[in-house]
Order: structure tokens, then sequence, then C-alpha cells
């Protein structure tokens, strides 16, 4: 008797492709880049500043209107303080006077024969110096020199590198194959075609 089944194990079927590493070199050449900051020659100068004041020079030739009326009021002022003492000292001599004493002619004496004191108004112009004062003059020189900036890119190896890789594909994964191989089963038995009566 033949068996009935037919057991068929097909293994995993796999197919691969392999990538080889590769390493790219690329040479790359050496550039400079030049630029120039331009600075040159800076010059700030201030000239010599003179101040010249002439105010006492010129009221000692000429008094402006507001100098004048004051000096002409100092002068009266002096003038009434001058009068004042002599009137003062005449009366009290005219108070303190005797039965025997005639004052009246000693003060006329004293009035009358008093040292002449002339102004003739001779003097130097201007008696007043004029007031000068200066600032110095400022010279400042500010040089600086031009500036050369240089960008240099070397020479260098520009290297690429790719891995490999390898790559599996699965073309038919494993199974078993189960195949009935005997003949089929009839009930009953005479049903088959094939059927031999083995009692006849």
């Amino acid at each position: 008797m033949k068996p009935l089944l037919e057991i068929q194990s097909i293994p995993i079927s796999i197919t691969y492709k392999v990538t080889p590493a590769q390493v790219e070199r690329r040479n790359v050449s050496a550039e400079v880049e030049i630029r120039r900051d331009n600075k040159g020659l800076q010059m700030r100068s201030r000239p010599i500043r003179l101040n010249i004041d002439s105010f006492e020079a010129k009221n000692s030739i000429a008094r402006s209107p507001m100098r004048s009326v004051l000096e002409t009021s100092d002068r009266g002022r002096e003038a009434a303080l001058a009068a004042t003492a002599v009137y003062a000292k005449e009366g009290h001599a005219m108070v303190n006077i005797h039965l025997d004493q005639n004052v009246i002619p000693k003060l006329a004496t004293e009035r009358f024969n008093a040292p002449l004191q002339a102004d003739f108004n001779i003097r130097f112009i201007p008696d007043q110096p004029m007031n000068m004062d200066w600032v110095p003059g400022e010279l400042e020189i500010d040089y600086e020199m031009d500036k050369l900036n240089f960008d240099w890119k070397t020479n260098r190896n520009d290297i690429h590198f790719t891995p490999g890789s390898i790559e599996f594909v699965v073309e038919e994964y494993p199974r078993v194959v189960v195949e009935f191989v005997g003949d089929p089963i009839y009930v009953p038995p005479s049903a088959n075609p094939n059927y031999v009566d083995t009692h006849a």
C-alpha cells in the first residue's frame, strides 16, 4: 500500500545585492580675497582767539552817558560833604565866640587866603589800559594707515565617503506542501468505477 499523503518542504529563497563602499576625493584650489579699508589723514584746527576789553580805555577819553552821570553824582556828593564840613567848622567857631574876639574876619581870611588848587585838566589819555587775554589755537592731526584684509581659502582635499550596503530580497518564503496522492474513498465501495468484486 502506497502512502496517501505526500509532504514536500520548500525552503526560503533569498537573493541579495551588494553595493560596495565608495570614496570620492575632490581637490579644491587655494583662493585669496583682499579688501582695502581706506583710512587717511584728518586735521582739525582752531585758530587763536584774542579778547580785547576797551571799555575803561574809551571811558577815559569820552565818558559814556551812564558813567558821566555816576561820576557827576559822586563829585556832587563829595562837594556837598566838603561844604557841610566847612559850614560845621565855621558854625562851631561862631558858637564859641567870646566878647573880646572877632571871629568873622578870621574866617574870611581863611576863606580867601586858602591855597589855590587849580585843575587845568591836563593828563595823559587814555589813562586806563585795554584788558587783553587770548586763548591759544589748537591743531590736531589724526593719521591712520590703510588696512588690507586678507581672506584665505587654503587648498584642501574634499573627501566624500559613501558606505557600502547589502540589500536582501526574499523571493519565496519557506512553506510545507501536503498533497493527498491516494484514491478517493467511495461509500459504498461499489460506487468506485474501478471497483472489482473480489467475492465473485
